[in-house]
């Protein structure tokens, strides 16, 4: 229940001659217990693509099936081929990180009378890709979480309004105990909203605790992000929120904006041992600054640099991405992790907005990735075969990172100023726009608030 294929390849010949038997050791189909202790049936589940399935229920293990084939000529398999482990967290328990559970049996195949042995993994692309990389499905839509179950979770204003759109849904009552809070009523107008979104951020988050084993990343106002104490002052207040409600510092993260203001909070934060994500990163300088400041997680939206960069021209770190042939989002996902696991910050990346499958493959290895789910779809439905186009090759790993060449302005301990200067206008300008969203998400949720305060039974 542990090995995916790590690395597909093109077979090479084994050397045998014409006419040569193998052996195919298969693991048995999924198996259904029925009548009496120790009788197996085999239960072939209805889609085509599932019939691979090897799931063994019951205490018993059923017999492995053994095929032989005739070959007419050379085999061809893999001498030595690359497996990975990959760890499967416990389901028990937004953007979301899910379960990954193996979609395909493994197929061994040995040449009969040779000493030497192969395996060859069948698996979905899906499989595959989280053998590199932590998924994280892009949705705020709770019905997803039944096809791809999340091991941890972001509570957002977004989210808040997701669930007050809903007419039924298992969070409605977080949002209803909030506004039912009396610490609040005794506040002026403009502060008592406040303190309700407060509370609803940190109920709704309170539950998604309750449903997943991984931490809870909560949206900080982004009215605050030019604020540093401003900042920290309402990390403290959600914290003390959290602790309310049971929900300990370890399980918490705080998604802060990669303003300079914001990356400062960060650091006084961290200093404080509570985890922050940095958001909103389109330029090395933030990436760079973040790392320095120990932030426990760095959001790169590569997809919107992108977008930027078929429109816009005369952004100095695109230009130069763009005179190498490289695309400019993916080189900045690239630059960031090799700076951070070159010089040994305990930062983890997540890239965001992945617009299509190439992009995945390009990124294997960095920390998380955040995937749309028409995507998340196609990589579950697809299944990878050794001699398929795409080669399922990490890409960012620790030891390519040590080989990564920075120059000196790169490699500055970041200020405010150097940090002002080294912003180009898609930085600049990306983060003005992801600040505006988030506020107007954030002023939609109180105007919301406001018009259905006071409950009726209040």
């Amino acid at each position: 229940a542990g090995s995916t294929t790590a690395s597909p390849t093109k077979a090479s010949s084994a050397g045998s001659s014409s006419g040569k038997s193998v052996i195919l050791q298969l693991r048995q189909p999924e198996q259904r217990r029925e009548g009496w202790p120790g009788r197996w049936l085999p239960h072939y589940p209805s889609s085509p693509a599932s019939l691979l399935h090897g799931v063994h229920r019951g205490a018993a293990s059923p017999p492995a099936m053994a095929a032989t084939l005739r070959l007419s000529s050379s085999a061809f398999f893999t001498s030595s081929p690359q497996v990975a482990r990959c760890a499967v967290p416990s389901r028990s328990g937004a953007g979301f990180l899910f379960q990954l559970r193996r979609s395909f049996p493994s197929i061994q195949a040995s040449t009969s009378g040779n000493a030497s042995s192969v395996g060859i993994e069948i698996s979905t692309e899906l499989d595959a890709v989280s053998a590199f990389s932590e998924i994280v499905p892009d949705t705020v839509i709770f019905d997803d979480f039944e096809r791809f179950p999340p091991t941890a979770a972001t509570v957002s204003s977004s989210l808040i309004l997701g669930i007050c759109g809903l007419p039924d849904t298992k969070f409605k009552s977080a949002i209803e105990t909030a506004l039912a809070d009396s610490e609040c009523y005794a506040l002026e107008d403009s502060t008592r909203l406040s303190c309700f979104f407060n509370k609803a951020l940190v109920n709704v988050g309170a539950d998604l605790a309750r449903l997943v084993p991984g931490r809870v990343s909560t949206e900080v106002d982004a009215r605050l992000a030019y604020d540093t104490h401003g900042i920290v002052r309402k990390v403290h207040d959600l914290l003390k929120l959290y602790s309310e409600v049971e929900v300990p510092p370890e399980r918490l993260l705080f998604k802060i904006p990669s303003t300079w203001q914001g990356i400062e909070a960060s650091r006084l934060l961290e200093s404080e041992g509570i985890q922050t994500h940095l958001t909103f990163v389109y330029s090395f300088a933030q990436a760079a600054a973040a790392a320095q400041a120990g932030a426990s997680v760095i959001q790169i939206f590569l997809g919107r640099i992108r977008d930027w960069a078929r429109n816009h021209s005369g952004d100095p770190e695109i230009e130069a991405a763009r005179g190498r042939g490289d695309d400019p989002g993916l080189a900045l996902v690239t630059k960031a992790y090799n700076y951070i696991h070159k010089y040994g910050h305990k930062s983890k990346l997540m890239a965001a907005a992945v617009r299509n499958k190439q992009d995945l493959f390009s990124l294997l290895g960095v920390d998380y990735l955040i995937v749309p789910l028409k995507v998340l779809e196609s990589l579950k439905e697809t299944i990878t075969h050794p001699d398929e186009k795409y080669s399922f090759v990490r890409r960012l790993s620790p030891s390519s990172a040590a080989m990564y060449n920075f120059s000196e302005e790169e490699l500055v301990t970041w200020d405010q100023l150097s940090f002002a200067s080294a912003l180009g206008p898609a930085a600049e300008e990306l983060l003005t726009t992801g600040l505006e969203g988030y506020v107007t998400q954030s002023k939609r949720v109180e105007e919301y608030f406001g018009k259905i305060w006071p409950p009726p039974n209040v």
